[in-house]
C-alpha cells in the first residue's frame, strides 16, 4: 500500500455517516489523473453504488488497517477544489452542524465539458494591474486603504446617495466604494471577493468596476448566467491571477489567489442567508474566511444588521464611519406641527412636495405589498375574508374585478362574513397596482411605472414619473429621486417577526439612499425610535439600542439558536445530549407536521462549536439505527433528525 498514494475523498452525499475523508488506493491507470482537488467516482461498499465526490487530498499510506477500495475514475483531472475552500466549507459545516459535501455543493457549480476544454485552450490574459488606484472616498483619508493592508475587519457605513462614473452610468455610492476598496486590493496583486445581495446590485457594482478595473480582472458568478458561463467563470477563479469575484452569497466560497479582501454587502438582507442545508448565512462564512486567510473583510450597508452591531460592541469588528454631509434629508410625518385630520395614506405636506418634484424628474413611492388589494377585510367587523371553499385569503385580482381567493381561485361573489354576515369588504392592505392607480388619476400628467417582485426594473431615467414599488424592488434612477415616499410603515412593523423593525428599517434606509442630494424623503405614519434613527440617519445608535434589548431576552444575535425537528423518542435524546451544558436551555418541543415535534435550543457564542458537534452526533446516530422489526411488517427507519443553526424563519 506504501507503492501506491492513497487518495483521500470526501462523498458527495447528504447523509451524515458520510461526512469524512474515505481511504481510496489509486490504481495505475489513474495515477496520472489523481491529483488533489479533481472530481472522482468511488465504490461504496453498501448496496455496490458508485458515488461522486472530491478528491481532497492524497496521502502516502491510510490508517485503516483492512483492504482498499480503488478509486472507480477521475471524472476530471482539473482541480476544482482548492485547499482553501476546503478548510473553509469543513470549518463553515462544522459551525452549523451540517455536511461539508452540501457547502461544496454551493461553491463548486457542475462540470460542462465543452466550458472545461475551451477554458484549457484559452491563453490566460488577465489583462493589467491598475497602476493608480484612487483612494476610498467618503471616509477618513487612507483609513479603508490602511484596514485593508492590515487585513482588519470593517463596518462600513454606505455612502447614502447615487453617483455619477466617468462613463455617465449612475451608481449607488456604496458600488463606487465597494469598487475602490477592489481596486485598491487589485493594485497589490491580491483578489478581491464580493457577495451582494441580488443581480441589481451586481450590475452596478460592475459598473463602477469597469471604471477602475480591467474588466477582464472581473468575473461574475450567479445563478442568472448560462451553467457554461458560470463555470467557466468559476475556472478562472481557480488560476494564479488576483481577480475581483462578484455574486450572490455563495461568491463568499469562490476560489481567489491571494485573497486580499473579502465584502459583503447589505447582510441583513434576507437574500444573504442560504436556505439550503446547512444553512450558513454569508456574514458567517465570510467571517471564518477572513480568519483563516488573513484578509481584510468590509462589512458594508446603509443600515448596520444587530449581528454586525454584537461584533462591533465586541470590537471584533472595526467602526468605519462615513464623514458628515451625506445623509438624506428625512421628514416624519408623524412629528408634523400640524397632523392630519382623518386617515390620509399620503399626508399633505408629502403631496405637495410630490407634485413639485415630479414636474423636475422621478418620484419614488414605497409601499408594503404587490397587486392590487392584496388583503380584505369585513367591512364591518374587519373579519380577515376567506375563501368558503378552502380557507385561503380573500383579494382583489391583479386585473380588477370580484375578488378571489388567493389559493384555489374561487370568485367570492356571494361573500357573507361568517362573524357579524356582512356581506361588504374593504381593502386592509392597498398593493403596489392599486396605488399606481390611485397616483395615475391623482398626476394625470406623469406617467405611472410599478416595479415589484414579479415585473422588477433594474432602472429609471431622470425623467418626470412616478415609481411605485415595494421593499427592495426599487429600481436605481438617474441623478437620484426628487423625492421618495415611503407607505404603509405601520402596517410593514406589524409582521410577526422577530426582527421585523430591522428589516424595515433597512428596507427604508436602502430607499432613501436613492434620493438626489437634498431632495426630501417621507416616511409616513411611523415615529418613535425607529423614525427617529431614520430621521437622524443614526442606525447603528438603534442597532445597538435592539442588541441590549435581545441581550435581556436571551434572543438571537446575544444568543444563538438551533432548532431540531424530529420524532418525540428522537428528540428526547437529542436534548438529552445537551442536558448539563452551561448556558443552554431548551424551549419546546412544539408540534409540527406529521406527527413531528421540534424544539429550539439556545447557547451562547462559546459553546457553539460543542453544541454543534453533540448535535451532528445524534444526527448521525438517527440516520444509522434502524427500527425494531415488527411482526408482518417491513423493517424501517426511524424519523431523522433535522438540526439547523441559526435558524432565520424562527419567530
Amino acid at each position: 500500500m506504501g507503492e501506491r498514494p492513497v487518495a483521500r475523498v470526501l462523498v458527495d452525499s447528504p447523509l451524515p455517516q458520510l461526512d469524512q475523508l474515505l481511504d481510496y488506493r489509486v490504481p495505475d491507470r489513474l495515477a496520472g489523473d489523481a491529483v488533489a482537488g479533481a472530481r472522482v467516482r468511488v465504490p461504496l461498499r453498501t448496496g455496490g453504488r458508485i458515488a461522486a465526490g472530491w478528491l481532497v487530498e492524497l496521502a502516502e499510506r491510510s490508517e485503516y488497517a483492512g483492504e482498499l477500495s480503488e478509486l472507480d475514475d477521475v471524472v476530471s483531472d482539473v482541480p476544482v477544489l482548492t485547499p482553501d475552500v476546503w478548510r473553509l466549507a469543513r470549518a463553515a459545516a462544522d459551525r452549523a452542524a451540517g455536511n461539508a459535501s452540501d457547502v461544496l455543493r454551493l461553491a463548486i457549480p457542475p462540470r460542462y465539458v465543452r466550458a472545461e476544454r475551451a477554458w484549457r485552450a484559452a491563453e490566460p490574459d488577465p489583462g493589467p494591474l491598475p497602476t493608480a488606484p484612487g483612494p476610498v472616498e467618503g471616509y477618513e483619508p487612507g483609513r479603508v486603504e490602511r484596514g485593508i493592508d492590515a487585513g482588519e475587519r470593517m463596518a462600513l457605513a454606505a455612502d447614502a446617495r447615487p453617483v455619477r462614473l466617468s462613463s455617465g452610468t449612475w451608481v449607488g455610492g456604496w458600488a463606487r466604494t465597494v469598487a475602490q476598496a477592489a481596486a485598491h486590493a487589485l493594485a497589490q496583486d491580491r483578489s478581491t471577493v464580493v457577495a451582494v445581495p441580488d443581480y441589481r446590485d451586481q450590475e452596478q457594482l460592475e459598473a463602477a468596476l469597469a471604471d477602475l478595473v480591467d474588466p477582464r480582472r472581473v468575473l461574475r458568478t450567479d445563478a442568472r448566467q448560462t451553467g457554461p458561463a458560470r463555470y467557466r467563470a468559476f475556472l478562472d477563479a481557480t488560476g494564479d491571477a488576483a481577480r475581483v469575484v462578484i455574486g450572490n452569497r455563495s461568491t463568499v466560497y469562490a476560489p481567489a489567489a491571494r485573497l486580499g479582501l473579502v465584502v459583503v454587502v447589505d447582510d441583513g438582507d434576507a437574500l444573504q442567508s442560504e436556505p439550503l442545508a446547512p444553512g450558513v448565512h454569508s456574514r458567517d462564512a465570510a467571517l471564518v474566511r477572513q480568519e483563516q486567510s488573513g484578509a481584510a473583510l468590509v462589512l458594508l450597508a446603509h443600515s448596520r444588521s444587530v449581528d454586525v452591531q454584537r461584533l462591533v460592541g465586541l470590537g471584533w469588528v472595526h467602526d468605519v464611519p462615513l464623514r458628515r454631509g451625506a445623509r438624506p434629508k428625512v421628514v416624519l410625518t408623524e412629528q408634523q406641527a400640524a397632523p392630519e385630520s382623518g386617515g390620509a395614506r399620503i399626508p399633505s405636506a408629502a403631496w405637495r412636495e410630490a407634485q413639485a418634484a415630479v414636474v423636475e424628474g422621478p418620484v419614488l413611492v414605497q409601499v408594503a405589498r404587490p397587486g392590487h388589494t392584496p388583503m380584505l377585510v369585513c367591512d364591518r367587523c374587519r373579519e380577515p375574508a376567506r375563501c368558503a371553499a378552502c380557507g385561503g385569503a380573500l383579494a382583489v385580482p391583479r386585473a380588477g374585478g370580484t375578488p378571489a381567493c388567493t389559493l384555489c381561485g374561487t370568485r367570492a361573489s356571494g361573500w357573507r362574513c361568517p362573524v357579524c354576515e356582512g356581506t361588504s369588504l374593504r381593502a386592509a392592505v392597498v398593493g403596489a397596482t392599486r396605488t399606481a392607480e390611485e397616483l395615475g388619476r391623482a398626476f394625470p400628467r406623469a406617467r405611472v411605472v410599478v416595479s415589484d417582485g414579479e415585473r422588477p426594473i433594474v432602472r429609471v431615467g431622470h425623467e418626470p414619473q412616478l415609481i411605485v414599488a415595494t421593499r427592495g424592488a426599487e429600481p436605481l434612477a438617474d441623478g437620484g429621486y426628487r423625492a421618495v415616499l415611503l407607505l404603509d410603515g405601520e402596517r410593514m412593523l406589524l409582521r410577526e417577526s422577530l426582527r421585523v423593525a430591522e428589516d424595515c428599517l433597512r428596507w427604508w434606509s436602502n430607499a432613501a439612499a436613492l434620493a438626489a442630494p437634498g431632495a426630501p424623503v417621507f416616511l409616513v405614519g411611523v415615529g418613535g425610535a425607529i423614525g427617529t434613527a431614520l430621521a437622524t440617519w443614526r442606525q447603528p445608535a438603534w442597532a445597538a439600542e435592539e442588541l441590549e434589548a435581545r441581550r435581556a431576552l436571551r434572543f438571537p444575535p446575544a444568543v444563538r439558536m438551533a432548532s431540531l425537528v424530529s420524532s418525540r423518542e428522537r428528540l428526547g435524546g437529542a436534548l438529552e445530549r445537551l442536558r448539563g451544558m452551561d448556558g443552554v436551555d431548551v424551549l419546546g418541543p412544539t408540534p409540527v407536521d406529521d406527527g413531528l415535534e421540534r424544539a429550539v435550543v439556545r447557547f451562547g457564542y462559546a459553546a457553539g462549536a460543542e453544541v454543534a458537534q453533540r448535535l451532528k452526533g445524534e444526527a448521525i446516530r438517527a440516520a444509522t439505527e434502524r427500527r425494531r422489526p415488527v411482526a408482518g411488517r417491513r423493517p424501517g427507519r426511524p424519523p431523522v433528525l433535522r438540526v439547523r443553526m441559526d435558524d432565520p424563519d424562527l419567530p
